[in-house]
């Protein structure tokens, strides 16, 4: 990170700290900076301070508007990725995005060899640890750890009258045809550029390639210790 003011440098660092000194009197959470927690207290009280010029929608944050004015008005993408043609509206899920094609995994499970390339996943992979059984079927009141896990309980038990789109590259089973199309350019479609492994000499094409690849990497315990016979794959 750089910046031409000593001011933004000062906040970038507090991102970096775990100290939460500015505590909400309305609740028990804490912030690092006191532009958080400002933007918290909002939250409670329903102030929204940021109205957008061109509909009636307002909202807490200045971040929160400027997605909605690109999602909703301007479509604007600036973040453009520079080995596919993919752009979006916000950074994170630019970063996201990037990690497809390196096969980075910066979000690891404590409990077992899993790791994700953002945050949400993670979260929505300890479920499997813990048991906790969040999403319910409305049609039998059967419950799952996880929406995707749902989504199949439903094609294949309750949806006699969905149409299901399989992909005829994988066994990815879809409701909607716009959705196969969307998995189809994601996954399927040809990549003028090769996305390199960087464990090894592979190199793919397709995505859909790569990410199975980067699977026999898993559970590799390629990083050794000098002085004893310990390996661990982080």
């Amino acid at each position: 990170f750089t910046s031409v003011r000593l001011s933004s440098l000062k906040r970038h660092l507090k991102t970096h700290s775990d100290e939460k000194r500015h505590v909400c009197h309305l609740c028990p959470k804490a912030f690092r900076t006191a532009t958080l927690l400002h933007n918290h207290v909002n939250t409670h009280t329903g102030n929204k301070p940021h109205k957008c010029s061109e509909c009636d929608t307002a909202f807490v944050t200045r971040g929160e508007l400027s997605r909605h004015r690109r999602y909703r008005h301007t479509l604007e993408k600036p973040f453009k990725c520079s080995i596919c043609e993919y752009s979006s509206v916000e950074a994170s899920k630019m970063r996201r995005h990037v990690r497809s094609h390196t096969g980075e995994r910066p979000y690891p499970c404590d409990l077992c060899s899993y790791a994700s390339k953002d945050a949400y996943k993670l979260k929505r992979h300890m479920l499997t640890h813990t048991g906790e059984k969040r999403y319910e079927c409305y049609v039998c009141q059967a419950r799952f750890t996880q929406s995707g896990t749902m989504k199949i309980h439903m094609l294949q038990k309750h949806g006699e009258n969905v149409p299901k789109y399989q992909c005829p590259h994988c066994s990815t089973c879809l409701s909607r045809k716009s959705d196969l199309g969307v998995h189809l350019r994601n996954l399927h479609s040809y990549m003028e550029e090769a996305v390199k492994c960087r464990d090894c000499e592979a190199a793919f094409h397709e995505r859909y390639a790569f990410l199975q690849h980067r699977k026999t990497h898993r559970n590799e315990k390629r990083f050794k210790c000098a002085p004893c016979s310990c390996t661990c794959n982080q």
